[in-house]
């Protein structure tokens, strides 16, 4: 008696799609954790500094750094000072800093789960 079995395989998990839904999420995921980043400093700014000029706030961004998403302020010479982590914030003045970017990290790493997860329903149709 001769058996012969025949199995077809195919599909997204198969064919590659599934990994590439993957890796498309992740990046979107990160890129929009970077987003709220981004507007949570913003916020944090906007309800700290009492006389806002726009240019530091113009320079705040969020850019993919190698695998990572970073949201800084492009290295603007005051940036460290008005953070609070400058050489000059003590003992020389009294000024504390903002500590925006400190605080909006705090917030964003609570909710950077859901934002994911809401990121995440596209994806998984692709990968059906």
């Amino acid at each position: 008696m001769d058996l012969r079995i025949t199995v077809d395989i195919s599909g997204p998990v198969f064919d590659g799609r599934a990994e590439q839904a993957a890796r498309d999420f992740l990046d979107q995921a990160l890129m929009d954790v970077g987003q709220q980043g981004m507007a949570d400093v913003h916020l944090l700014l906007d309800q700290s500094i009492r006389d806002p000029t726009p240019y530091y706030e113009t320079q705040i961004t969020v850019e993919r750094a190698g695998s990572d998403v970073v949201v800084h302020d492009r290295g603007v010479v005051y940036g460290p000072w008005l953070e609070g982590v400058g050489s000059r914030n003590y003992p020389v003045t009294s000024f504390a800093g903002y500590h925006s970017f400190r605080r909006a990290f705090q917030q964003l790493d609570r909710k950077a789960q859901q934002i994911a997860e809401h990121a995440l329903p596209p994806f998984l149709t692709r990968m059906q």
